[in-house]
């Protein structure tokens, strides 16, 4: 080949495109034309639509997206209702400076907040703005063909050139088989082979975008359509999927109670196991909960959750979240009847299950006098005591190695008919009198599995069994967008792949019949965006064609060629 130029010549003296090369490089945008409107001449009408035209270009909608993301950061470092009220009290409680700022600021309720929903919701809009005209342009383009060659082909960023003895219709025939083979889009256009490829890249920016929309339908269904609900549940009994089942729910605006999930299940045992000796003893290492489920009328099936290892039952998940101890225990009145006999769940304090809790006795009792009473215990509980004199009274190991449970009684009144909601794993001592027992601190004793402790004036005993249960906490969740969220995050990977790594670019063949009778065949290329592979896919291309259409002898060679044959 006689020229190979790579360089571009943009910023030379002569370097002004001509007519024919700003429409070749113009075309190849897709992004909607901005019309300069003069600020003296805005009125109502124009006003909306510089307004329409800032919020739908892309700047904006990725200030939008980054505000989106900055706005979820309070949501994941300050406690928030929808997930737990619990702790929003207790932050409450401790930051009694912020609360007012933050309740004022709807930081507690972010993503339900009016300054989130607010730039949800122009996000949204932006994105549909920019999508929709950029979508009807390359519909257009794609069923349009590609354009014609500029008039000057050196004036390109990329662009070679050489002579061949083939008939220019030979040239052209060639370029097509050549460029239609590597999968261009080409046709013949004049005097020249007019080549395109690359129409992905704006398809992968598209889907990105696209993709963007249906992760944000995604998560306003499933903040309308969701529901969530916990449930403490002691081994060998059973949970059925109805809203009275609960030990909290929550749920979208959207949601119907008769969309929960038909089901109920029996926790057939917890198995945990943990890390002895080392820098991570009392570690969990194994940690499961054994269940049979049976979903609508079906039969009994057995299954296993672990922690990450839902089970799946229809379109609801249940999650193990947490575990305890709940040691059984009778309480008898003064006569030895037995007014109450159960598992007692205790919660956890610590990472060792250091538990507390309440054990409620409201009927069923008399006192020595043959009066009606209710009998309250707190309850303090160490699966793995230290020992009398080793320290406080917190457990040294998160399993059952060495038991203690330490109660203090009441009587009176427990005040659940008053009509105010009371925590179950709470005691209310208002209206109550405090037990004075022999042993421990006279208030309190400290008890082993199989220990009585006997309540002073013959009002009856409280024993605690040697038999200890396991209990597991399990949320029940129905979230409708998640499939959606995941599929829109797939295809936004897939279309920002596509839209970072596929450069669209236009190739240009040009074969014309020149003076001495060969003909000249000048190649020359265009991308949308700078690139070192656009020189390096042309001279790929040159390369081929010239297998074609080999390169002719310059005149000296020829000249030269022509006396050796006179000679010989």
């Amino acid at each position: 080949m006689s020229k190979t130029d790579t360089t571009d010549t943009t910023d030379a003296p002569d370097a002004t495109p001509a007519p024919g090369d700003e429409a070749a490089g113009a075309d190849l945008s897709t992004a909607p034309r901005e019309e300069t409107i003069g600020g003296p001449t805005l009125g109502v009408v124009g006003w909306i639509r510089w307004f329409w035209r800032q919020l739908t270009s892309m700047r904006v909608a990725l200030i939008l997206l980054f505000l989106l993301s900055l706005g979820a950061v309070p949501g994941s470092l300050i406690p928030q209702s929808s997930a737990d009220e619990m702790k929003v009290a207790d932050f409450k409680k401790a930051h009694e400076t912020l609360t007012p700022l933050y309740e004022k600021l709807q930081l507690f309720d972010v993503y339900s907040s009016v300054w989130f929903s607010a730039i949800y919701i122009l996000l949204f809009v932006s994105l549909i703005g920019c999508i929709v005209p950029r979508t009807w342009q390359f519909v257009g383009q794609l069923r349009g063909l590609p354009p014609g060659a500029p008039k000057r082909l050196t004036r390109l960023p990329a662009y070679t050139t050489w002579r061949t003895e083939a008939a220019p219709e030979e040239v052209h025939e060639a370029a097509l088989a050549v460029l239609k083979g590597r999968r261009f889009r080409a046709r013949t256009a004049g005097d020249a082979v007019a080549a395109e490829k690359g129409y992905l890249r704006e398809a992968g920016n598209l889907l990105f975008h696209l993709a963007l929309i249906v992760m944000l339908v995604a998560f306003a269904w499933g903040q309308l359509f969701k529901s969530e609900g916990g449930k403490l549940v002691v081994e060998g009994d059973g949970f059925s999927n109805t809203l009275t089942q609960y030990d909290d729910f929550k749920s979208g605006s959207q949601f119907g109670v008769d969309e929960l999930e038909p089901f109920n299940f029996t926790l057939d045992s917890f198995t945990g196991t943990y890390e002895k000796s080392g820098p991570q003893r009392g570690t969990p290492r194994t940690f499961e909960a054994a269940v049979t489920y049976t979903q609508g009328d079906g039969t009994d099936k057995k299954a296993v959750i672990r922690v990450n290892e839902p089970l799946k039952v229809g379109d609801s998940k249940i999650y193990l979240i947490a575990h305890g101890y709940a040691p059984v225990v009778t309480v008898r009145d003064g006569q030895g009847k037995i007014v109450y006999h159960g598992a007692v769940p205790l919660l956890p304090i610590d990472n060792n299950i250091t538990s507390t809790g309440a054990i409620k006795v409201m009927d069923g009792y008399r006192d020595k006098n043959g009066d009606k009473e209710q009998l309250g215990f707190k309850a303090f509980f160490v699966p793995t005591f230290a020992g009398a004199g080793k320290g406080s009274m917190f457990s040294q190991f998160p399993a059952l190695d060495f038991p203690v449970m330490a109660l203090t009684g009441y009587h009176g009144s427990l005040r659940v008919d008053s009509g105010l909601p009371q925590n179950v794993y709470q005691l209310d001592t208002s209206k109550m009198t405090q037990f004075k027992v022999d042993g421990g601190t006279g208030v309190a004793q400290r008890m082993r599995p199989g220990d009585d402790m006997i309540l002073p004036d013959g009002a009856g005993s409280i024993t605690f069994e040697k038999e200890i249960k396991e209990w597991a906490s399990f949320q029940v969740s129905q979230q409708p967008g998640n499939g959606l969220a995941l599929s829109g995050a797939v295809a936004a990977i897939a279309g920002l792949t596509g839209s970072l790594f596929i450069q669209r670019r236009r190739i240009w063949v040009r074969a014309v019949r020149g003076e001495d009778g060969t003909t000249v065949v000048e190649m020359a290329g265009l991308g949308r965006s700078e690139s070192a592979k656009l020189p390096e896919e042309l001279a790929d291309l040159a390369v081929a064609l010239t297998a074609q259409a080999p390169q002719a002898p310059e005149p000296a060679e020829a000249e030269a060629e022509a006396s050796e044959g006179v000679e010989k």
